[in-house]
């Protein structure tokens, strides 16, 4: 597949909307146009697009990378010795995939939010919008043009201040998920007039403090046996402190510090929402990282061979239209009251075979029994399977 500038004109109209929309990462292409009538068709009077969760990843090249997309940049595929292109994805509230956008490797995160929201508004005819995305994307800057624009947020940040860790109670909430319970809890604070939603996990918030636990056990131990070997030990370095003639010894009130935020995560936000409704919003955000692991693993999106802009941003497109038909496969299923396993679905249709056989001088096709995920995905897409055995006809 090859995405291709768009250089024609809407139907019914006199302008020319050739790059239109274009961001200045990128031209618009024909993948545009294919986004744009996906959305349209499942959209109705009642269907709004208010709520977007948008995250970024690299995809690196074995070779050049295209005439312009492939860039040395921060790879977050840990191969910095290779050029790369960024890759976002941006999925509504309901968990389908709505656009992609592909920018050149040395992108910046940060940069590249403003211009993807302003033209989701001006492609998706988008009124009111609330972005949701994660620290990496997060700039002084960023949230100023995001106010400017009247746009609503709600980001992760990387405050630690003990301002936000104040007295007042959280509010507690349980989540249930694939049989396991997870422990919550939110509270609004308001601090220098930005409003930040303080998040706490039980489960982690224990996790957090017998890692620190076996970290100051092993300090005390190696302490015993000479402290100089240890400044080198990130880990263990952030709980020392120096006394005497350059020597190290454990420093308690800054894991006591430390403890204060065990299971911690903030957010900020400009929205009315409820703590609990912000910290669940952005909750739905693993949903955004988890199709990147899908589109990477699954879909086999890299690693990339191709030599032309063009063709690249078609291969990265094919995935993001699989992710498509992955996600209505997911909703269809759930329609019936059912679960399933995207691994398990692709092994059982794998499984799936045709066999052709001679007896008697006549040919037949045997076809296997399809399995429990197999038949459940053959059945929400609505598919039926050829009959057991079929007679081949003679050529």
């Amino acid at each position: 597949m090859t995405c291709t500038t768009y250089t024609g004109r809407w139907p019914g109209s006199a302008r020319n909307y050739q790059q239109d929309g274009a961001t200045p990462f990128a031209p618009r292409c024909t993948k545009d146009l294919i986004e744009e009538q996906l959305f349209a068709h499942r959209r109705d009077l009642f269907s709004r697009l208010d709520l977007v969760f948008m995250d970024t990843t690299s995809l690196y090249f074995e070779g050049l990378g295209g005439q312009s997309i492939g860039q040395y940049g921060y790879s977050k595929d840990h191969r910095p010795d290779l050029r790369q292109m960024i890759l976002a994805v941006l999925i509504d509230g309901e968990g389908r995939p709505v656009c992609s956008e592909s920018w050149p490797g040395n992108t910046a995160d940060v940069t590249s939010l403003v211009p993807v929201i302003e033209r989701l508004r001006r492609r998706f005819a988008i009124g009111r919008v609330c972005i949701v995305a994660d620290r990496g994307m997060i700039s002084a800057e960023t949230i100023a043009a995001l106010e400017a624009r009247g746009l609503l947020y709600i980001l992760g940040v990387r405050e630690r201040t003990d301002k936000l860790v104040d007295a007042a109670p959280f509010v507690p909430l349980i989540v249930e998920k694939r049989g396991r319970e997870t422990d919550y809890g939110a509270k609004a604070v308001t601090l220098g007039g930005a409003r930040y939603i303080v998040c706490v996990n039980h489960q982690e918030a224990e996790k957090d403090a017998a890692e620190r636990t076996a970290i100051l056990t092993a300090l005390e131990r190696h302490l015993r046996r000479g402290d100089k070997a240890l400044v080198g030990n990130t880990g263990y370095r952030r709980f020392l402190k120096t006394v005497g003639d350059g020597h190290f010894a454990i420093d308690r009130s800054k894991a006591e510090e430390d403890a204060r935020f065990d299971g911690v995560f903030v957010l900020r936000t400009n929205t009315d929402l409820s703590p609990l409704a912000a910290m669940l919003r952005y909750k739905q955000l693993c949903t955004v990282e988890h199709s990147f692991r899908t589109a990477k693993h699954l879909l086999a999106t890299r690693p990339i061979f191709h030599k032309l802009d063009e063709t690249i941003r078609g291969h990265v497109f094919c995935s993001f239209l699989a992710l498509v038909l992955k996600a209505e496969l997911e909703a269809r299923i759930a329609a019936l009251g059912q679960n399933g396993s995207w691994p398990a679905i692709i092994a059982d249709l794998d499984a799936l075979t045709e066999t052709e056989v001679e007896q008697d001088g006549r040919r037949f096709l045997l076809r296997s029994a399809p399995k429990l995920a197999a038949s459940l995905a053959l059945r929400a897409a609505g598919v039926a399977l050829p009959r057991t055995v079929q007679a081949v006809a003679a050529d």
